[in-house]
C-alpha cells in the first residue's frame, strides 16, 4: 500500500495546472516572445496565490497523510477554518492550531 499523499487535492491540480501555464508562457519569454517571461512569472505567482486560497477554502490537505476515507479529490477539509497543525499556508494565513508533537 503506497503511503503517498501529496497534491491529490483540488488545490493541488489547480496549482499545479497554473504553474504549467506559466512556465509555458516564460519559456516562449525566453526564445523570443518578449511579454511571456513577465506574462508567465505573473501566471506562476497568481498559481501560488490560488493554490494558497483554495488550501485555505478547505479544498486542500494538512500536512501528512489523510486517512483512506478522506482521500478523494473532491473531498473538502472541515478542519482548514481552524487551521492545520504544523501548516505554514494556516500559519501565515493568521490560522494556529495547536501543533502536533512527536515524542
Amino acid at each position: 500500500m503506497s503511503t503517498h499523499d501529496d497534491g491529490h487535492t483540488v488545490a493541488g491540480w489547480v496549482g499545479c495546472a497554473l504553474g504549467a501555464v506559466g512556465a509555458l508562457a516564460a519559456g516562449f519569454g525566453v526564445v523570443g516572445w518578449r511579454p511571456g517571461i513577465w506574462l508567465g512569472l505573473g501566471v506562476m505567482v497568481l498559481a501560488v496565490l490560488v493554490t494558497w486560497v483554495l488550501h485555505l477554502a478547505g479544498w486542500g490537505k494538512p500536512p501528512g497523510i489523510r486517512p483512506a476515507g478522506r482521500r478523494g479529490l473532491g473531498i473538502r477539509d472541515a478542519a482548514a477554518r481552524a487551521g492545520h497543525p504544523n501548516c505554514f499556508g494556516c500559519r501565515i494565513a493568521g490560522r494556529r492550531a495547536a501543533p502536533v508533537r512527536v515524542s
